[in-house]
């Protein structure tokens, strides 16, 4: 929007309109002040991480910060990188195996008919009911089982089975005709082409929101790494910023990384919800989440 259409289409508001803009923009303003003390105070130097009164903006912006967790943390026995590395392989392949089997799913319980669909149906909201640290026991003694403890695959297979992903999924492709996939059917396309090349593209703002969720959930994670690797060079970057906060950091010399680990950590998921955040809203106003 240009400048001049900008003051146009303001000059036309009411006088309501015009305050409750004003109101909305000082509440965005505010809600937005943690991330801006991120921002900020990642790049500040080591004076200014323990003045009192602490400083909101920086003053003296340096990247020593990162200088430390990147080279002084390759002295030691498991990089800074291969953290990084980890939680990149991890978070791409879990993203994939999600949407994939979370899409065809939800597809399988919304168009095609079945025996125990409704059965189905009401184990996968049952298990929205259960919190992450209820299933903390069985997912163990099944990685354990499996033996894949100490590889990516351990990391990935607890975020595979998605009930929201499927959920949102389903609402979503609740809104699609059935004339529609009728029409391709009886055009010469199989299930599974129709699945692709009709649902699949009409289901991008669901699968943009199940993409942030499991992401979110996925680069936070430190349960993976906490409970089934022992092996070091296997675990992630969530795992590596925990133990600096609960280690390192506690001491003075460790702020500074600590505070650098914190912005890389959250940079993705700003990102990842910046571009994706219209999709979001399509996927709650059709899902009829509220």
């Amino acid at each position: 929007m240009s400048k001049i259409a900008f003051i146009t289409k303001l000059r036309r508001m009411t006088m309501f309109e015009k305050l409750l803009l004003l109101v909305l923009g000082a509440v965005a303003a505010f809600l937005s002040l943690p991330i801006v003390f991120i921002l900020n105070h990642a790049f500040k130097p080591f004076h200014e991480l323990f003045l009192f009164p602490p400083t909101f903006l920086v003053r003296q912006p340096t990247l020593t910060n990162f200088y430390d967790l990147f080279l002084r943390s390759a002295d030691s026995i498991v990089p800074f990188s291969r953290y990084l590395f980890n939680s990149i392989i991890v978070a791409a392949f879990t993203l994939t195996a999600v949407i994939l089997s979370s899409s065809m799913a939800a597809y399988v319980l919304s168009k095609i008919r079945f025996g125990p669909k409704k059965i189905v149906m009401g184990g996968i909201m049952l298990a929205l009911m259960f919190a992450p640290e209820t299933v903390s026991i069985p997912r163990y003694l099944i990685i354990s089982w499996l033996e894949i403890n100490d590889t990516y695959f351990g990391h990935i297979l607890p975020f595979i089975a998605s009930p929201v992903a499927v959920f949102l999924i389903k609402q979503f492709i609740d809104q699609i005709p059935n004339d529609l996939l009728e029409a391709g059917k009886i055009d010469g396309a199989s299930e599974f082409q129709v699945f692709i090349r009709i649902v699949a593209p009409l289901t991008m703002p669901a699968l943009a929101t199940v993409a942030i969720i499991t992401f979110q959930g996925v680069w936070g994670d430190t349960q993976a790494s906490t409970l089934f690797m022992q092996d070091e060079t296997m675990k992630t970057l969530p795992y590596f910023v925990m133990s600096l906060t609960s280690g390192m950091a506690n001491t003075v010399a460790g702020q500074g990384m600590a505070a650098a680990a914190g912005l890389l950590m959250f940079l993705p998921n700003l990102v990842l919800f910046l571009f994706a955040q219209k999709r979001i809203m399509e996927t709650m106003v059709h899902s009829g989440v509220k």
